[in-house]
């Protein structure tokens, strides 16, 4: 098997290997349609931008005050001072409640009640129930001093010193007002937590071990 070195050498020679690779480099060349002189040379435009800081309107501290002034001409003296008065209480609120004869404004903390009551139905709904019940909604006003507790309790606490104010227009309201149970006090509280216990009656959970 053995092959002499003369013979591979002579098997080499006899192949001939060819390369032709080209050395031209690939050139690109770019042609311009339009040439830069035809385009004048003109500056852009400057943008100049101008803000203007508007102070918005203190509507709501107006209204506030005009309220204000509007309920102290209507109230001479003071809410103390009337006679058309009764105090309403729920949970930890208490209201003071003025009525007069007007066109059934509610003024509460010297805001309109819509607006203090957040727009919500039921707590608007507590207010009006005691004039709705007598016929007497665009027959008075009503004017509130409330604080404690939240606006749930608040209106609630309205609602009775509305029904006991209109006892002092007539005793003769007593008793559809006792009918619609808007002349009971509502004596339910949160009850206090309990030392030991995570709430009221709620207790940890029970560990054996």
């Amino acid at each position: 098997m053995a092959m002499s070195l003369s013979t591979l050498t002579s098997s080499f020679s006899s192949l001939s290997f060819s390369s032709q690779v080209s050395q031209k480099p690939y050139s690109l060349s770019l042609t311009p349609s339009l040439k830069s002189s035809q385009f004048p040379k003109t500056k852009p435009p400057s943008l100049t931008v101008v803000a203007t800081v508007v102070a918005e309107p203190l509507t709501a501290d107006l209204d506030t005050s005009n309220l204000e002034k509007y309920v102290k001409s209507r109230l001479p003296g003071g809410f103390a001072a009337q006679t058309l008065i009764g105090t309403g209480r729920r949970k930890s609120a208490i209201a003071r409640v003025v009525i007069q004869e007007g066109t059934g404004k509610f003024v509460i903390n010297y805001r309109d009640a819509k607006e203090y009551l957040q727009g919500n139905p039921l707590w608007l709904q507590y207010i009006k129930t005691p004039l709705a019940t007598l016929g007497y909604e665009i027959s008075y006003d009503v004017f509130v001093k409330a604080h404690g507790g939240g606006l749930s309790g608040q209106a609630q606490a309205i609602s009775l010193g509305i029904a006991r104010a209109l006892l002092k227009v007539s005793e003769d309201h007593r008793k559809p007002l006792r009918k619609e149970g808007l002349l009971t006090r509502d004596a339910r509280v949160v009850e206090r937590k309990k030392p030991g216990l995570k709430k009221a009656r709620k207790a940890p959970q029970f560990s054996k071990r």
